[in-house]
């Protein structure tokens, strides 16, 4: 049976739909979302909540012509349904299918490519300056979750934008949570919004009194003006906005189209600053995200839930090995802080914070603040941990080198998610960590191969006395014991996983494994791999680098991370500052460009990072080809 949204090629199709038909679509377009999620996982509660938001926009705005940013991207698949993209829906998330995330690559639609959280009202302003500068006429809209808002950046945005005067519309989308519950000032004054009922008109009328009062001289009329704002202040919500340079409008009900479509069309036809604050209610119209909204903020795929239960599927996940690891320290230390950037569940700390209440700091999605918060705690006499996962982390990058390492504070990050993290995609992807940290003075630099590995190198980085960063993948262990308590490693130093005298693998993290495997396939063809387990990205073990590499005069290393700069290229620099010249070495990583998203499996198949690539590239290096292997050679 034909439905509405079959109808629905382009935004142009909703401008003659009635009322009662885009209520229809609404519900169609929640239907399609939740059929498609259970399939492919994703964003489920952020994107049932902005469906009638998104049709109000749409049918108000002109797009492309118009300008239309999403932040975080969490909440653009009711866009994406209604912008073309509806027959490849089904293809969210999947491998060669469409992103998660707004990107500029794939729609004329989507303006700005986004994914992490706060950007959109910069990128606004700049489209808005540029409209003005080469005397162009369109609307330019940001629409920024709650959450988002206790981002500096957009702070900063909005602070620019309202000095400037440009026009520019802000729909702050107020659902009252963001991944996790928010935190902070902000969030306290979004409560009070939406508990008072005090509209616009108690303004207007005030200021039509005022204009009314005869100019009786320039004392008077200022002290007019002085009152003015003091009464505003008192009565018309929205007030820190006003002060910020933009006209407030609301809280209003972000799941009434006819309401939503006046108030941007009036909005807009201000030509100036407007924030739209409008109320939604999170995994709207799907009874199980209405009732657990945190929990069903995102669903993993169909395929992915009740797998076969082997050993790797019932290890613990990593998160949860360092946040536990975490508790058994912090038991024993009571200068043990935890601090998260609003991912107490991603990272793990929830479970610390169930056992430490008062040792648990989220900041909200400030990254840059918790790491020189962090700093401070450190100087004050607590043990600061603050993980973040490793692509969030890139927003501290200055904080990291300026206000952590500089000073050489003790300080531990829990870099999570380093490597390739799957459907996500090139925004979430954590490859750049071990290159851009391994160049910052007094910083540790370690990469667990699995979870007992974790734990020791948790206790490690806590007994160091200085910036210690500690790399872990996403999702579960591969299912080693972890009996035994954590042990500190010796500084530095990598462990000889395998002997061989043909080959060396030098491997990181996760890619251990891998190369592990590969040793066991390459003794078929009569190659003795030696494995080595780096452990120490910074400071690297330049001894036990140099002994393989003269022991078997051919090197493969392998990490899942960027190849510029990063691991491989550290054992060239030792090989080369050693003089060492006749060592033939290869290099797999993730090469010069930005990976799509796709399932880890497949990502680790198109970069190269498989125990067959590494057996192809041992084969080469030794001469011992395909063909040479079917010739007996």
């Amino acid at each position: 049976m034909a439905t509405l949204l079959d109808r629905i090629n382009s935004p142009r199709d909703l401008k003659g739909l009635s009322a009662s038909q885009l209520e229809r679509l609404a519900e169609e377009i929640r239907s399609r979302i939740v059929e498609t999620v259970s399939v492919t996982g994703g964003h489920l509660g952020p994107n049932l909540g902005v469906v009638e938001l998104t049709l109000a926009l749409h049918t108000v705005l002109d797009t492309p012509r118009d300008k239309l940013i999403w932040d975080v991207g969490h909440q653009a698949y009711p866009h994406k349904l209604v912008t073309g993209r509806r027959e490849r829906f089904h293809t969210l998330r999947q491998f060669g299918g469409i992103s998660g995330f707004p990107r500029i690559a794939e729609s004329p639609y989507d303006a700005f490519g986004t994914a992490h959280a706060g950007t959109s009202i910069s990128a606004a302003l700049g489209y808005a300056l540029a409209r003005d500068r080469l005397g162009e006429d369109y609307a330019v809209v940001a629409v920024m979750g709650d959450g988002a808002f206790t981002a500096g950046m957009a702070m900063e945005a909005l602070n620019h934008a309202g000095d400037l005067g440009v026009a520019l519309v802000v729909v702050l989308n107020d659902n009252e949570m963001s991944i996790a519950p928010n935190v902070g000032a902000f969030s306290e004054y979004l409560t009070r919004l939406r508990t008072d009922r005090t509209i616009h008109r108690a303004r207007r009328d005030l200021e039509a009194i005022m204009r009314r009062i005869p100019a009786i001289g320039p004392s008077m009329v200022k002290a007019a003006e002085r009152l003015t704002d003091t009464v505003r202040q008192l009565l018309v919500p929205g007030a820190l906005f006003e002060e910020l340079g933009f006209s407030y409008y609301g809280p209003i009900d972000g799941h009434n189209i006819s309401l939503l479509q006046r108030v941007l069309r009036e909005a807009i036809a201000r030509r100036r600053p407007v924030v739209i604050h409008v109320s939604t209610e999170k995994g709207r119209g799907y009874k199980p995200a209405e009732s657990d909204p945190w929990r069903l903020h995102a669903m993993r795929p169909a395929a992915k839930v009740g797998g076969a239960a082997d050993k790797a599927a019932t290890a613990p996940s990593y998160s949860h090995v360092f946040a536990d690891t975490l508790i058994e320290l912090a038991k024993e230390d009571p200068r043990i802080v935890a601090i998260t950037a609003a991912m107490p569940d991603g990272t793990g700390l929830d479970r610390f914070q169930k056992v430490f209440p008062d040792r648990m700091l989220d900041v909200g999605i400030a990254e840059q603040h918790a790491v020189t918060l962090a700093g401070g705690l450190s100087l004050g006499g607590l043990k600061p941990v603050v993980a973040i996962y490793s692509t969030f982390l890139q927003r501290a990058y200055d904080q990291v080198i300026h206000d952590i390492c500089l000073q050489n504070l003790d300080v531990t990050f829990g870099v999570d998610r380093g490597g390739l993290v799957g459907d996500d995609g090139p925004t979430h992807h954590g490859v750049f960590d071990m290159a851009y940290l391994r160049t910052v003075p007094n910083a540790v630099l370690m990469a667990a191969k699995d979870e007992a590995e974790l734990r020791d190198m948790v206790k490690t980085a806590l007994d160091y006395p200085g910036p210690a960063f500690v790399r872990y993948p996403r999702g579960q262990g591969v299912g080693v014991s972890l009996d035994r308590p954590p042990q500190g490693l010796p500084l530095g130093k990598a462990e000889l996983v395998r002997e061989g005298a043909d080959i060396g693998i030098i491997a990181v993290g996760p890619m251990v494994y891998t190369a592990l495997e590969a040793a066991e396939r390459l003794t078929g063809h009569g190659i003795d791999a030696a494995v080595l387990n780096l452990r120490f990205i910074k400071p690297i073990d330049v001894e036990a680098i140099v002994e393989l590499a003269l022991a078997t005069r051919r090197i493969i290393t392998i990490e899942e991370g960027a190849l510029a700069g990063g691991v491989g290229s550290a054992v060239l620099e030792v090989l080369a500052d050693r003089g060492i010249t006749d060592v033939r070495v290869t290099r797999l990583g993730i090469g010069d460009e930005f990976i799509e998203h796709g399932s880890v499996s497949k990502l680790r198949e198109l970069c190269g990072l498989t125990a067959s690539h590494l057996v192809d590239a041992a084969l080469t290096l030794t001469g011992n080809t395909a063909q040479n292997l079917a010739l007996g050679e």
